[in-house]
């Protein structure tokens, strides 16, 4: 079984990125199975715990679940033009200690998206840095912005849109060929 981790860049209970995710999460195909990752009750990356041998065990956690997973789908907003806080945290306590990052060599994805027409395209870009740096391949085509998201979502939270859906199963594919390159 290929596990997929997905990390929402959004804490609200009816944040849009978690429901655009739990509908691309109904996408992948047998023999995939993804879940949520956590990560609103990570305290801030401090690397005094690290260099002190006083590591929070909140990171440990965190570090081992990223560790069990064998590929990231990031779903975000975009916050003043770039990453939520609480994302960009995850991922910096995912790559400390130096040189034993868990994010390393882990196939990943980004879907970012706005309830604005720009589909949070500020945030999907800064990820995309954030994520090179951090020796993860990810799919670069196609890109998914998601514009307008409250007008795709039903009173349930499923995207009532065929063509969104036909989009987030195309991109899902595509993360999965990407997936299967890097197996070992």
């Amino acid at each position: 079984m290929t596990k997929i981790g997905i990390l929402v860049g959004s804490l609200r209970k009816e944040s849009f990125s978690k429901k655009i995710a739990a509908n691309v999460a109904a996408l992948f195909p047998e023999g995939y199975e993804s879940e949520f990752i956590e990560i609103e009750n990570l305290p801030f990356y401090n690397q005094d715990y690290d260099n002190e041998n006083n590591v929070r065990a909140e990171y440990t956690t965190f570090r081992n679940r990223i560790k069990e997973i064998d590929a990231v789908l990031f779903v975000t907003p975009e916050y003043n033009r770039s990453v939520p806080a609480v994302l960009s945290n995850a991922l910096d306590i995912g790559s400390r200690p130096y040189g034993a990052s868990v994010w390393n060599g882990k196939p990943a994805a980004i879907i970012s998206q706005s309830p604005g027409n720009l589909g949070g395209f500020g945030a999907n870009h800064h990820l995309r840095q954030i994520i090179t740096c951090l020796n993860m391949p990810v799919v670069q085509q196609p890109e998914a912005y998601i514009g307008n998201t409250a007008a795709l979502l039903d009173e349930n939270g499923k995207v009532k849109n065929e063509g969104t859906i036909q989009f987030l199963q195309s991109f899902v594919d595509t993360f999965v060929n990407l997936i299967k390159k890097y197996q070992v």
